[in-house]
């Protein structure tokens, strides 16, 4: 039997109403869960990347990207293995001023990728990235402290192997 395994899916659309509603319905009647998703422009002029992350079986992704592709709006949608993409997260971490010189908060931010970005009389925010587990590491060292706000983004990746994105468009065109 085919283990399920973490794939990222990169999706290139029109912009258009209700795509994301559409999408989502995909993942929705197959009772696939979505762990995480980001929308943002593209490369291309006038084309969006929703790149969404999923923990499914390889038919089962296969199937999906085939139905996602259906989508009128849809250009070409794409499914990758973690080994085949280069990814990040980031994080915002709010605190309590009173913790702003506390050495174990300082420890903290040796973090290689984390840094203080607004410092107030009441509180400071943190931001960080890194991969899904950094962030979650960070997540756990400055629980304790008390977090007033925590937020964190969905995956962003692109892909060790070329993507002819571009190029698929310009046959279209």
């Amino acid at each position: 039997m085919e283990e399920n395994q973490k794939f990222t899916v990169s999706v290139y659309t029109e912009n258009n109403i209700g795509i994301l509603n559409r999408l989502s319905a995909i993942f929705l009647k197959r009772h696939i869960n979505i762990e995480s998703m980001t929308v943002s422009r593209s490369e291309i002029d006038h084309v969006h990347r929703f790149t969404f992350v999923v923990i499914v079986t390889k038919a089962q992704i296969s199937k999906v990207v085939g139905q996602l592709e259906k989508q009128i709006e849809v250009i070409r949608a794409f499914y990758h293995t973690e080994d085949e993409i280069i990814y990040h997260e980031t994080a915002l971490f709010k605190i309590s001023s009173e913790h702003l010189y506390n050495e174990k908060i300082q420890d903290k931010l040796k973090f290689r990728r984390a840094h203080i970005i607004a410092i107030t009389e009441r509180y400071f925010v943190i931001e960080a990235s890194g991969l899904k587990e950094d962030i979650d590491n960070m997540y756990e060292k400055l629980r304790p402290f008390g977090l007033l706000q925590f937020v964190r983004s969905g995956r962003i990746a692109i892909t060790r192997p070329k993507m002819a994105i571009s190029e698929l468009l310009q046959e279209i065109n």
